[in-house]
């Protein structure tokens, strides 16, 4: 039975990828991970064990709490959390609960590794417009909130990446790239296991914006056009990426559930 501390994989599905999600942290112990090294998107592994010394973390924000079924570990490390003053729910039938309805996840290999403050890294080609704002909204929303982007000249970016152990993506020659007619948007859309109709929406906006094949979606000339004016409002990457990562959540939105919506100025006046 629901209670106002828990959360059901439906309600929580609706959830990720918005900008109001909640914090996910998946408290699996390492022989429950081993059997299945998959994290629900956005969920972060820490351990129960240690839960006050991690707790203030989570200061201020929402947080949902993932065991192997949702009973003892999550109870207890949201109980905890509680007691910390943070909101904090368990996820109904926990991983497994989620994994039996079908609902994606992310395979651990695919996201690199964190550096010492639990972040991934990183690092791309400066002056982005398109696939290198898609791609970091991707993961921010999706693999790892707290996610570090670091935007450096195009040629320096492969000696960056090595020097600053940063996973470097939408360059030529390295894993996370543009594959055969596909950006890299689409590449982690898929290595992630994140197929869902809505980003499999978003990635064809994408790829048609940043291939010049603006024929393959009639949105794609907005996303376009909203993406450059970006461009150019923003001399400063970080702040351009901060206000794309709000451009496409309300693309992503429009993917997901309004795509039939319709809408023209409303008259009520009577025709003489």
């Amino acid at each position: 039975m629901s209670s106002y501390t828990a959360i059901s994989s439906e309600k929580l599905s609706r959830l990720i990828g918005t900008h109001h999600a909640p914090a996910l942290i998946d408290v699996r112990p390492d022989d429950d991970f081993a059997a299945d090294p998959r994290l629900i998107p956005g969920a972060s592994r820490r351990s129960h064990r240690v839960v006050q010394d991690w707790a203030a973390s989570l200061a201020g924000q929402s947080v949902v709490v993932i065991c192997q079924k949702g009973s003892k570990l999550s109870e207890g490390t949201a109980a905890w959390l509680r007691h910390g003053g943070i909101a904090a729910e368990i996820l109904e039938g926990g991983h497994l609960g989620w994994s039996q309805a079908g609902l994606p996840t992310v395979a651990a290999e695919r996201i690199p590794r964190r550096d010492t403050h639990g972040r991934t890294v990183w690092v791309t080609r400066a002056r982005p417009k398109i696939d290198r704002i898609a791609c970091p909204w991707l993961i921010r929303r999706f693999v790892d909130p707290a996610a570090v982007f670091l935007f450096v000249a195009s040629s320096e970016v492969e000696a960056v990446a090595e020097r600053f152990d940063a996973a470097p993506f939408d360059i030529e020659n390295v894993f996370w790239s543009h594959r055969g007619e596909f950006c890299t948007f689409d590449v982690m859309v898929r290595e992630f296991g994140l197929s869902t109709p809505g980003l499999e929406r978003l990635a064809t906006l994408v790829r048609a914006a940043d291939t010049a094949r603006l024929d393959l979606a009639p949105e794609a000339p907005g996303l376009l056009a909203a993406s450059l004016g970006l461009s150019r409002m923003y001399d400063d990457d970080l702040e351009q990426l901060s206000a794309g990562l709000l451009l496409y959540d309300a693309f992503y939105r429009w993917c997901r559930d309004a795509t039939r919506e319709t809408h023209n100025w409303p008259t009520n006046k009577v025709n003489p």
